[in-house]
């Protein structure tokens, strides 16, 4: 049987990292995905898909992730039975991550005016700011002597380079 589920969407939260009795490590948080199509009234149709990755990958998650960060995952589809407080019995659907990685460069992020700052990723304020960052893996190319050029975000360029 084949299982694989490829996302790419935005949190909608920071993620919620908790341990298991036997403290393992499980950090959930759910993705906005645009359907890439209006509705009858002309608003777009968006899915919230929720995720759940475990062990490192939560860690990993939810130490450089925060609210509003293009995110791709990796997983499968699970479907998970419980019980809710009046005792109805519910099922939930989500994406158990086998990977989890940035949709975007950090650069790209402060092109389009979001800033890091408490935990979540939010548009930076209009004025200035006095926001930082936080230290994150780079995953710029580097400058100089390479084979690899850097390739504009713009899709109405036509050709592609090879």
């Amino acid at each position: 049987m084949l299982n694989k589920a490829i996302l790419m969407g935005r949190l909608t939260r920071d993620p919620e990292l908790r341990h298991t009795p036997s403290n393992t490590p499980v950090a959930s948080f759910t993705l906005a995905i645009d359907r890439g199509r209006k509705d009858p009234s002309g608003n777009k149709q968006t899915d919230f898909i929720d995720c759940v990755a475990w062990s490192r990958q939560a860690e990993f998650v939810s130490q450089w992730f925060t609210k509003g960060m293009l995110a791709i995952v990796v997983g499968r589809i699970q479907s998970r039975n419980w019980e809710d407080k009046n005792g109805s019995k519910r099922i939930s659907i989500e994406v158990v991550c086998d990977e989890v990685s940035f949709g975007e460069t950090k650069k790209s992020r402060e092109e389009n005016g979001y800033a890091s700052s408490g935990g979540s990723y939010d548009r930076a304020p209009q004025g200035g700011s006095n926001y930082s960052a936080p230290a994150a893996p780079a995953f710029d190319l580097p400058t100089g002597s390479s084979d690899f050029a850097e390739l504009s975000d713009d899709d109405d360029e036509g050709d592609v380079p090879f």
